[in-house]
């Protein structure tokens, strides 16, 4: 190893002590840190305890406490605190029994005098160019030591990792970003089998007719476990969406996972299309309308925005099947695969809403920056009004566009059913559909589950775009 490489690791393990400090003043990754590296943490808390007795804290603290006594400190505060509860008692109009005063009045003074203590202490430690020795100190004197790296790299590799992780801003920023998906895939888990556990439907007797036995029903609940208490069913159903094997639906009998592979790619193909038809279309539109507010074109697409933010879905499908399948016969009524064509009028009703929320988002988060300082400098310094424009009054205005175009593709998403069952697209939307009223648990739980994790994916992309287009928010992340 070269002078530079044994500079570099010998910063790195520095600063692994510094992050070791850090993290232990944080509440949550304190717990996370000890139980991590427990082994390596209780070496390192061994060894604390030892040399903490000869820091000089415990000398310098009878010391103080002995002055306090000296002084009559606590007769003196003893006095105030009992003036303090009177006044408080007075105030509040309370009134206590003598013990409950003495008691009160010993709790805070053993509090206050305690405070005061710690106070004078550390103070005195510091006039003698002395501090107390912490536990995050101690590691760093440790890690700074080759033979403690060596035998704690192996039992303390988890802490290790999450001590490079935690130095890292960005993937910190990430890693809480997927920590935080995880606890809300959970939470909708555990939300939809709820709602259908509680549901009034009887999936048994929807499946197996009017005319099924109640043995019938009952073997029915044994074989897919419905019949099993309210957690082991809830267990198992998150198990399987965490291990992707859902089970068979009550339906047809068929593997959910691999029916819901073969249906939800219809669905996310769909949503992308008209998420980037969409975006094509009302950037341009949106940018331009701010570039010319209160003009002919600002007032005709704004309008025409607001059109596509009123029409339904189901409605303006219909309109299209009757005029362009039925009456002209340019486009195919329902969808087929092979049929690139079948995909323009699906995608055209599914992006509209989209294509109208982000126009009008984009002309008014531009039209808030372009009246800011900055732009009006960068114009005076000659700069074009193109440059000026895309540079400095966009960038600056996609964090509100960035929102709402993830807001609108997951809700895209949930609500492609409609879109799917008027042009007969066998998509993830339109199973969900199909299965909710037996209820078919599995199935509605695959789908609504996975649906929700793309949806979370989305919102980690979109999160981590902020910090792409807003070097403020790469500012904060570093000083997090």
């Amino acid at each position: 190893m070269n002078l530079a490489e044994g500079s570099r690791m010998s910063r790195l393990v520095h600063n692994l002590g510094f992050i070791y400090g850090k993290m232990l003043l944080h509440p949550s990754y304190r717990y996370v840190l000890l139980i991590l590296g427990l082994p390596v943490n209780l070496v390192v808390l061994l060894i604390w305890q030892s040399r903490r007795k000869k820091d000089g804290w415990a000398m310098v603290q009878q010391d103080v406490e002995h002055d306090m006594l000296s002084t009559n400190y606590r007769d003196r505060l003893r006095t105030e605190v009992e003036e303090q509860l009177r006044r408080k008692h007075r105030f509040f109009r309370q009134r206590v029994s003598e013990a409950e005063f003495k008691r009160q009045t010993e709790e805070w003074l053993e509090e206050s005098a305690q405070k005061e203590l710690k106070e004078r202490t550390f103070s005195k430690l510091q006039e003698q160019g002395k501090q107390r020795l912490t536990m995050a100190d101690t590691f760093q004197s440790l890690i700074d030591k080759p033979w403690f790296i060596a035998i704690s790299v192996i039992p303390g590799c988890l802490m290790y990792a999450i001590l490079l992780l935690y130095g890292n801003p960005y993937l910190k920023y990430i890693f809480e970003r997927i920590l935080m998906t995880i606890f809300v895939i959970l939470g909708v888990a555990a939300l939809v089998f709820t709602i259908l556990y509680l549901s009034p439907f009887n999936p048994a007797a929807n499946i197996l007719g009017e005319t099924a036995t109640q043995e019938q029903i009952t073997a029915f609940n044994h074989v897919y476990g419905l019949d099993q208490p309210y957690l082991v069913q809830l267990w198992n159903n998150i198990k399987g969406i965490a291990l992707f094997d859902l089970g068979k639906s009550f339906s047809g009998n068929e593997d959910v996972t691999a029916t819901i592979a073969r249906k939800f790619p219809i669905t996310l193909t769909l949503a992308v299309i008209s998420l980037l038809l969409a975006l094509i279309i009302a950037l341009p539109i949106g940018i331009i309308s701010a570039i010319k507010p209160n003009s002919l074109f600002d007032y005709t697409f704004m309008f025409i925005a607001l059109i596509g933010l009123s029409i339904p879905n189901f409605w303006q499908g219909l309109i299209f099947i009757l005029n362009f399948s039925i009456k002209l016969q340019w486009l195919p009524a329902t969808f087929n695969p092979q049929n690139w064509l079948s995909m323009i009028m699906p995608t055209i009703v599914l992006g509209t809403g989209l294509t109208a929320a982000v126009a009008r988002m984009t002309r008014s988060s531009t039209l808030e920056v372009i009246h800011e300082d900055y732009v009006m400098t960068a114009r005076a310094k000659g700069l074009s009004e193109r440059h000026v424009m895309l540079k400095h009054a966009v960038r600056n205005a996609l964090i509100p566009i960035v929102t709402v175009i993830g807001l609108q593709f997951g809700g895209m998403l949930g609500g492609a059913a409609v879109t799917e069952k008027v042009f007969n697209i066998s998509g993830l939307g339109s199973y969900i559909v199909d299965k909710q009223f037996i209820p078919d648990i599995p199935s509605i739980m695959g789908g609504v589950v996975y649906t929700a994790i793309t949806i979370s994916i989305i919102n980690v992309v979109v999160d981590l775009l902020y910090a792409f287009v807003d070097p403020r928010v790469r500012s904060k992340m570093k000083q997090y």
